[in-house]
């Protein structure tokens, strides 16, 4: 049996390549954001929105350029205001080179990357003092001290709770010692591993 050939719009091609779905939400929000401040299609969902910017960049890449430079030169004053981080920026970018790509829109992306700010690869946050941790435990919500111990021990950011699940935790045993493994933003294309103690 012989499959017909089959047009995929550009909505649906930009879902396909994007691997996880908490990526996929991401990535959606990011470019609804773009779509509201360029005013394209406000009143129609996103679907529509992105196959219109899709054949609107194919017929005339001029347009999809200036509006991603107009767009990411408004975030880039953001970023050096501290209102946003330069990795938010870069966030923006990823998404909308995505449906640029998966669309066919001949954009030169190094004329775009090289006016953004360098993002650094590391955040200027510090490890919780003992103390720190003690005095937050007698907080009396007992939960909190699982949070705690797991974030302590582990190192992972706020935001992987999202998409942390109780079978991302696995129990290890060397040495006559136990201690726990666990996968941070499971199916997405960051992830990880990491461990933490027996009390955590």
């Amino acid at each position: 049996m012989k499959l017909e050939q089959q047009d995929f719009d550009a909505y649906s091609l930009f879902v396909f390549n994007i691997r996880s779905a908490s990526t996929r939400d991401y990535y959606l929000r990011r470019l609804k954001g773009f779509f509201n401040y360029i005013e394209l299609l406000p009143n129609e969902n996103i679907i529509k929105r992105c196959d219109y910017f899709a054949n609107r960049g194919k017929e005339d890449s001029d347009w999809a350029f200036n509006n991603i430079v107009r767009f990411l030169q408004f975030q880039k004053e953001r970023v050096e205001q501290g209102e946003i981080a330069g990795s938010t920026l870069k966030n923006f970018l990823k998404s909308i080179k995505l449906l640029c790509e998966v669309s066919d829109i001949p954009i030169n992306w190094k004329k775009i990357t090289r006016g953004l700010p360098k993002v650094r690869r590391y955040a200027e946050d510090r490890a919780p003092t003992i103390e720190e941790i003690q005095k937050l435990c007698e907080y009396p919500d007992r939960r909190i001290k699982a949070i705690l111990y797991i974030m302590a021990s582990s190192g992972i950011r706020l935001g992987a709770w999202d998409y942390l699940k109780w079978g991302h935790i696995k129990a290890v045993e060397k040495e006559g010692k136990t201690f726990g493994k666990v996968v941070v933003y499971s199916g997405d294309e960051e992830e990880y591993f990491t461990f933490i103690t027996p009390e955590a």
